[in-house]
């Protein structure tokens, strides 16, 4: 099949619009889910503090589990580990939603339930992410994630208003609905169409489980991609700070905070579309190491922006530069891995989730110290020193010419 064909023909592959449905179902889920749990657990507490433990309850298990599910996911059928992780997803939030109708929902259980749902993701994530090369071909893989990226942007933008407007009708729904969302997800799941040849099963050892990390260090593109991305992220945290630009800066009031919250999501699915219809097709390195410069300097306008209308228009590029980086990323990882090994690489994806986490953390202390202002200048400034820095220590990665395998 064609690269140049459109988006159209990777979601008429066989599979592919199963696996699609079953990411986006699933996104669309947890996102709702995690608006009801947030508003919950504040409206019974009042406490910054326990919105901060919500944080903390994902991060531990996907920290905790980070080497472990990559080797699972080498091991095994990664369309019965997806099926597993969202019945598992879909029984807790069934729970969730008996518990709020009856009124027996306390935040110890909501923060027991964040955990349970912060360990299945660990494993569902890079599971799903290294399915993707079995459904589709190396000439198709870059239309596949671009497209792929599109949908889950989506998901990310509808997913909160969902969850919002139906905690607004009743508590209980949010739940109810995720439980049937989930449920759709893993019906999709398992009904993919791939090549399935199960890998050799390597006995579980200490070199097997950190194989990922090892193969990952072996090869200066894969390293440099993935460490360009995940210092970024660590970096660009200002978008963390959203709360406090947009009240004591922009004096925009809650209405503004909605349309800074969604100006990257928007970038995004804008840049992922471009990407699916008009795939990067030449000197794929650099145009990466361009699009996390942008990045920063969108961060730095964004920083120094005292106008609603600047602020959200460099939102809107900090998230188009992040899906060029993202899908160049996923794009390399997935063709330079073979696929005994693409589940412990691609716990890669759980590096920079919980450095998403941690960036957002360092950018608040940061602020508390130096303001929001200073604090997006220095992250800026560190994320294109960071692209300059890598363009000297992976000299391999400005060389990478096209993303077809």
């Amino acid at each position: 099949m064609d690269i140049s064909q459109g988006p159209r023909s990777v979601l008429r592959h066989p599979g592919y619009l199963n696996f699609a449905a079953s990411r986006v179902f699933s996104s669309l889920a947890f996102q709702s889910i995690g608006i009801a749990m947030g508003w919950m657990i504040y409206d019974q507490t009042h406490s910054a503090f326990a919105l901060g433990l919500v944080g903390l309850c994902q991060f531990l298990p996907m920290a905790a589990l980070t080497f472990v599910v990559g080797h699972v996911a080498d091991r095994f059928d990664r369309r019965r580990i997806g099926l597993i992780c969202q019945l598992i997803e879909a029984v807790t939030a069934l729970v969730l939603a008996v518990a709020t109708w009856q009124q027996w929902l306390t935040p110890a259980g909501i923060l027991a339930a964040v955990t349970v749902l912060g360990a299945v993701v660990a494993f569902e994530r890079p599971t799903m992410a290294a399915l993707l090369p079995n459904i589709v071909p190396a000439s198709l893989l870059q239309k596949a994630v671009a497209t792929s990226t599109s949908l889950m942007q989506t998901a990310l933008i509808v997913g909160p208003s969902l969850g919002g407007l139906l905690y607004g009708l009743d508590p209980v729904a949010p739940f109810a609905v995720a439980a049937l969302l989930f449920a759709v997800a893993s019906f999709n799941v398992i009904s993919i169409r791939m090549q399935w040849a199960p890998s050799k099963r390597e006995p579980v050892t200490l070199a097997s489980v950190f194989a990922g990390v090892s193969f990952i260090r072996s090869r200066p593109v894969m390293l440099g991609t993935i460490s360009l991305d995940l210092f970024a992220v660590l970096l660009g945290g200002a978008t963390a700070l959203l709360p406090m630009f947009a009240r004591d800066i922009l004096h925009a009031g809650p209405w503004g905070l909605g349309f800074l919250r969604a100006a990257p999501a928007i970038g995004a699915l804008a840049m992922s579309i471009v990407l699916a219809r008009r795939p990067l097709e030449s000197n794929v390195g650099r145009k990466m190491l361009a699009a996390v410069a942008v990045f920063g300097l969108a961060t730095i306008v964004f920083s120094l922006s005292t106008n609603i209308v600047l602020s959200v228009a460099a939102l809107l590029v900090v998230g188009a530069s992040d899906t060029v980086s993202v899908v160049v990323r996923s794009s390399l990882v997935q063709l330079l891995t073979p696929d005994e090994m693409r589940g412990r690489v691609a716990v890669n994806s759980l590096f920079i989730g919980t450095s998403n986490q941690l960036g957002e953390f360092e950018s608040g202390m940061m602020a508390a110290a130096l303001g929001p202002v200073a604090t997006g200048l220095v992250g800026g400034l560190g994320t294109i020193a960071v692209v300059l820095l890598w363009m000297r220590l992976f000299p391999a990665l400005t060389k990478v010419k096209t993303l077809q395998g």
